[in-house]
């Protein structure tokens, strides 16, 4: 009988405590389902679904912008860096994010070739090394490469010479060739010899790299046509010719360096003076931009045109690689348009120095570098345009120039 009572009194507390443990988790379960939890503190899960905004059905999603890569060849540098700077400020330039990657025109080649998927869009300086990268990427992905090509701008090849530099060779030699230059590069004496000015040293001549750089592809291409004095039809008994190949070689050891950009070595040129090159052999287009920088350097330039020449149409390359998509190529093609509205075109001459490759642009007007220039020995007409040679021919120029430049 005494045990009851007790028995009685545990029960109820088990009771209470029942009672006790059903409110708490009531309160904990609506306490969680609130926006806040409990008065004065945060709960995370809330505050994660107040970030996340609600998708309305009839409002489509946002579009991402789209990317794509641009390898150039750098003589166009200061054009597309400032052409992309404007075309930023576009509707279309706020959906399409372009990445301008310099690399030498056959370096960007090559790229492509070894499967660099940043690239979509490949810009040489000429049209010359055409060719064999579509055989190459033929051979290699038994694909066609090349979806579409567009001409940015043209540009011939020319001799930049300092001014004093350029009076005393024509005094010697009378004009300005690949022959001549071969002459002064062999002159033992240098400068003594050639103008009787021991104080200039040996006569220095730079070009780029062949293997690298369009410019200097387009070197040997017009040494061979100039050597063997053609305009057309440049062959492989041409090129392998023993004279040919002697004159070359004697031509390419007397070089002290080599840059594997154009707009590196005619840069180079105006920032160290004639102690460094006495003259160069670059893109028409870059001795313009540098004409009026050079004067307050180390005087006047002077340009002379090589008596054949080749055009560098600067062409645009929209690629068809497995990593360019649908909206890429898209992308790109408006990019183009970009490039080739009149104003841009417009800029590509007046202050970068390109012919312009949309015809409704004039080369001539009375604001024209061509006309404002003209003094430093710039012209409009070029004496005879010589014929791209077959990649055949191409390939082998590659291989003799290796062999007689030796390690470079």
């Amino acid at each position: 009988m005494s045990g009851e009572p007790r028995m009685t009194f545990i029960g109820k507390m088990f009771v209470l405590l029942f009672i006790a443990g059903c409110f708490y988790g009531a309160y904990y379960f609506f306490t969680q389902q609130s926006p806040t939890g409990p008065k004065g503190s945060p709960n995370t899960n809330a505050a994660n679904a107040t970030t996340t905004p609600a998708v309305n059905p009839g409002t489509p999603p946002t579009t991402n912008a789209v990317s794509i890569g641009i390898a150039y060849g750098t003589e166009k540098r200061r054009w597309l860096e400032g052409a992309l700077d404007q075309f930023k400020n576009t509707p279309e330039g706020k959906r399409i994010n372009v990445e301008l990657i310099p690399l030498g025109s056959l370096e960007g080649a090559r790229a492509v070739l070894d499967g660099d998927k940043r690239i979509n869009v490949w810009s040489p300086a000429s049209t010359l090394y055409e060719d064999i990268f579509v055989s190459e990427w033929q051979l290699k992905y038994s694909s066609k490469g090349i979806a579409r090509k567009e001409v940015l701008a043209l540009t011939p090849m020319v001799f930049v010479f300092w001014e004093q530099r350029h009076a005393a060779f024509l005094a010697k030699y009378k004009t300005v060739s690949f022959t001549t230059v071969g002459e002064a590069l062999k002159e033992k004496g240098g400068w003594d010899s050639i103008a009787a000015k021991p104080e200039w040293g040996q006569f220095k001549f730079g070009h780029t790299h062949p293997n690298q750089s369009s410019s200097g592809l387009m070197t040997l291409v017009l040494m061979s046509y100039g050597f063997q004095n053609k305009a057309r039809n440049l062959d492989l008994k041409d090129v392998l010719s023993v004279p040919f190949q002697t004159w070359m070689a004697e031509f390419e050891k007397s070089i002290g360096g080599m840059s594997n950009s154009t707009g590196t070595l005619m840069r180079d040129m105006v920032l160290r003076g004639p102690s460094s090159l006495d003259a160069v052999f670059v893109y028409e287009s870059l001795a313009i931009e540098y004409l009026k920088n050079a004067e307050g350097r180390w005087g006047e330039l002077r340009v002379a045109y090589p008596d054949r020449n080749m055009w560098n149409e600067n062409p645009y390359y929209i690629l068809n690689t497995p990593w360019t998509s649908a909206e890429q190529a898209k992308a790109a093609e408006t990019f183009l348009q970009f490039l080739l509205r009149d104003d841009i075109q417009t800029n590509a001459l007046m202050v970068h120095g390109f012919r312009p490759g949309n015809p409704n642009v004039p080369v001539k007007s009375a604001d024209s570098p061509f006309t404002v220039y003209a003094k430093y020995g710039l012209t409009v007409d070029l004496p005879t345009v010589c014929d791209p040679p077959s990649a055949e021919v191409v390939n082998n120029l590659l291989v003799s120039w290796q062999r007689a430049a030796g390690n470079r």
